[in-house]
């Protein structure tokens, strides 16, 4: 079974910041290899579900012209729409994912720590949503903590195993260490070299 809402409800009732977002150097370089594993400078639109506290999209929004983000507690919409502020382009709702999974389209799609939080049946549905509104040259980016986490229906290698599966994309970046797993497929697996015109 997803972990339910209630349980992300009770971790920002007690912090602004549960993961420690903003203070570990863990979670300040995850975020900027994130970013640099990205392939292009800027992208039309990005999804980020599951924003929590809007540390990472604030970034994001820097690489874009239209951000959407969502996260199924109250708590972390009210401090993303914060964080976001000075982005105009930029919207947050709630929303329990995946089933009330936004309409668009998007050119990219960033799941950071989300998936383990799914069952496979919900993950399923996602990448399946995921798939239905990714634009015709769209990326997905997944990054995962590795060690088990306990209450979560999943690992990170059983979400990326699936995602790398189910999208039916090319993989065409990869950061992969001792903490986090960090994927980029992309639908028409163009390099950084070939979108220059170096091959």
């Amino acid at each position: 079974m997803s972990v339910a809402t209630p349980y992300f409800d009770q971790l920002f009732a007690e912090n602004d910041d549960p993961w420690a977002f903003r203070q570990r150097w863990y979670e300040r370089r995850k975020r900027a290899l994130t970013l640099a594993l990205l392939t292009k400078p800027r992208y039309a639109s990005i999804f980020e579900p599951g924003c929590a506290n809007g540390e990472l999209s604030v970034e994001l929004a820097a690489r874009c012209d239209r951000l959407l983000c969502c996260d199924t507690a109250a708590a972390a919409v009210a401090l993303a729409r914060t964080r976001l502020l000075g982005c105009p382009h930029a919207q947050v709702r709630q929303s329990r994912l995946p089933a009330q999974w936004p309409a668009g389209q998007y050119e990219l799609i960033v799941l950071s720590e989300l998936c383990y939080y799914l069952d496979a049946d919900d993950l399923g549905r996602l990448i399946e949503r995921a798939l239905a509104c990714l634009s015709a040259d769209g990326q997905i980016l997944a990054c995962h903590w590795r060690p088990p986490i306990e209450g979560c229906p999943q690992t990170a290698e059983q979400v990326h195993a699936l995602l790398d599966a189910r999208l039916g994309m090319p993989r065409i970046a990869s950061h992969h260490d001792h903490d986090f797993l960090l994927d980029l497929w992309s639908r028409d697996g163009t390099s950084v070299a070939t979108l220059e015109g170096l091959r």
